[in-house]
């Protein structure tokens, strides 16, 4: 089989949120391995025996708590999708415009809660820490649901809606804060005909480190955006000493997380794909488990019969 063997440690330099493949790469993998099994008890075999389960999580493992995705068909607030204002040149020409949006965003997040694979993946890791084992969650998602949920060893690579980077100084701080700032209180609706508020850059969020007042932006990766190569040296490291990883509810196309697993996968590693329908990367791993995230990722991770609680 070939496998291109980037680490995550070579993508630092040239990772940018929302690359996808390009199809004359796609042509350079080989999809030359078996098809994945659907045998549950199988994977719940290998899950008895790993002692360092890595869980690479998307989208899909929060659809079921009803979080808004702006992406593919409908996928608007008001008449822009996420890739036209998550830019640093849109937050540069309008400011208010995505403070509008993640205002939004942050206060539809404030209404939900963590759905059953998010308990499950929380519950797991805090089953296996108390027999020496570990998990860790690397997750595309900014909800914050597995923290909610309990999660407590948690790489979150494209930032979070609930922290804030000053564009002056750099702080980064958690901001739970509801509304963000007064101007922005009842705005950001979604509606296609409501207009743009306009608030004053004084008026948005500011920053509070030692009077800086420097304007706020979402801490988030946002499109043309490097990752973080602090983060993703530890994602790199905790790849580098998983003997299982699970991928959940992701498309495997956005770009470099959509390497993580397919690394694991090259090195023997079992890995585990648990998502609505089949991805680009399915022929690469052992395992494929299609359907609701919360349903079947409840039963994979459950205690399973070997274990011994203390």
């Amino acid at each position: 089989m070939c496998f291109f063997q980037f680490t995550a440690r070579r993508l630092v330099s040239q990772a940018h949120c929302g690359l996808k493949a390009s199809s004359s790469k796609k042509q350079k993998f080989c999809l030359e391995m078996a098809r994945p099994s659907s045998n549950m008890a199988d994977f719940r075999e290998v899950f008895a025996k790993a002692k360092h389960i890595a869980i690479i999580t998307g989208a899909g493992v929060s659809a079921e708590s009803g979080v808004p995705t702006f992406r593919g068909a409908g996928g608007f607030w008001r008449k822009w999708q996420a890739q036209e204002l998550a830019t640093p040149g849109a937050f540069a020409r309008n400011p208010s415009r995505v403070w509008e949006f993640y205002h939004y965003r942050r206060e539809v997040m404030l209404s939900k809660h963590p759905n059953a694979a998010h308990i499950a993946i929380a519950e797991c890791e805090k089953r296996l820490s108390k027999q020496g084992r570990s998990v860790v969650v690397i997750t595309q998602n900014i909800d914050e649901l597995h923290r909610k949920a309990g999660t407590k060893h948690l790489l979150e690579i494209h930032g979070s809606l609930f922290k804030t980077r000053c564009t002056s100084c750099g702080n980064i701080a958690a901001n739970y804060k509801s509304p963000i700032c007064s101007a922005l209180a009842g705005k950001g609706a979604p509606d296609p005909d409501t207009e743009d508020a306009a608030i004053p850059v004084e008026d948005l969020p500011q920053c509070e480190e030692d009077g800086c007042n420097g304007l706020l932006r979402p801490h988030v990766v946002w499109f043309g955006e490097a990752l973080d190569p602090g983060v993703l040296t530890a994602v790199e490291k905790e790849l580098d000493i998983c003997d299982l990883c699970l991928v959940v509810g992701t498309s495997s196309v956005v770009y470099p997380a959509a390497m993580f697993a397919p690394q694991v996968s090259a090195r023997g590693v079992p890995v585990a794909e648990f998502n609505m329908e089949p991805t680009p990367a399915t022929n690469r791993f052992r395992f494929h488990f299609p359907g609701p995230c919360g349903t079947t990722l409840p039963p994979a991770l459950a205690r399973h019969e070997t274990e011994i609680i203390s």
